[in-house]
């Protein structure tokens, strides 16, 4: 990379606009609006009315936008929902020391929190999508790695984290955590590697003006590997019929709900130790779900 990495408040409006007038002069007229709400990885602004330009927030995150501009349109065409398409390979610069992207934008908004519990359909729609991804040619994939945030290795990469975390736990919720995990860790992944997208979160997700499921977005943390970690909503936002739903229609084994179990328990110990505001009574409820449901 040519520069030092820019801070995330730096990467604004104004070096979106700068770096569009550099390399697609064509869209050097369009607006461009922060997208609220758009994760932590990267930043994301609207170019435009049809457009969306994508950095990565921090040197570390590099790899996903190289990653997801060569493996998105190979994915799109076995998905049976939208997914970012590319529109444009923006180059590091002076401007801006790393590669980023330029997608076409797709409309919906994210699911509303308080009805996605018991939504069914979404249960059902989000389940297809995720076997649909399964299903889609995982040859010369990219393993599971720091570009992944892991997602797709096993779950014993993060027994140190875990079991150090124990200490905060008491009593039966803490033999009950040590018993997830152990189930976890012994329900070693034999299958073959099989595409996962790796951040299955209401902020990935986009529905239509009836709230039906209508495309998946960001797959910065794909790779293929073990799909357990794609499991983890099924903790963390889907209860009742619609828990049954997803767990019914995404058609793994035991052993696999055994490790999403261990990948959502780790996720709500990691939130309680890093928390940021709003955070605390999440990881409470993720942890409530794990240690309550029967895996």
């Amino acid at each position: 990379m040519s520069a030092p990495f820019p801070s995330r408040d730096a990467i604004d409006p104004v070096l979106v606009r700068e770096l569009i007038r550099a390399q697609f002069p064509a869209w050097a007229e369009r607006t461009v609006v922060p997208v609220a709400e758009a994760g932590n990885d990267h930043r994301t602004f609207r170019l435009g009315d049809d457009l969306l330009v994508r950095l990565p927030a921090d040197v570390a995150f590099v790899p996903q936008v190289q990653k997801e501009q060569e493996w998105l349109p190979r994915l799109s065409d076995g998905l049976p929902l939208p997914i970012p398409t590319v529109a444009g390979r923006g180059l590091a610069s002076g401007l801006f020391p790393a590669p980023w992207s330029v997608y076409g934008w797709l409309d919906g908004d994210r699911p509303d929190p308080t009805r996605l519990p018991d939504d069914i359909a979404l249960a059902e729609g989000l389940a297809a999508f995720l076997v649909a991804l399964r299903r889609t040619d995982a040859t010369d994939g990219p393993v599971p790695g720091a570009h992944s945030a892991f997602r797709g290795a096993g779950v014993a990469r993060w027994d140190e984290q875990v079991t150090r975390r124990f200490a905060l736990l008491e009593g039966a919720e803490r033999d009950r955590a040590r018993g997830v995990w152990r189930d976890a860790l012994n329900a070693p992944f034999a299958d073959a590697p099989v595409w996962v997208h790796g951040d299955v979160a209401i902020g990935n997700l986009l529905v239509d003006a009836d709230h039906v499921l209508s495309a998946v977005i960001d797959f910065g943390c794909s790779a293929v590997g073990d799909p357990a970690c794609d499991t983890v909503i099924h903790w963390t936002r889907f209860r009742g019929p619609a828990r049954r739903t997803f767990r019914t229609a995404l058609d793994v084994d035991d052993a696999t709900w055994a490790r999403g179990a261990g990948w959502t328990l780790w996720k709500g110990l990691i939130m309680l130790t890093n928390v940021t505001p709003g955070e605390a009574a999440f990881a409470r409820h993720v942890l409530d779900e794990v240690l309550a449901a029967d895996v």
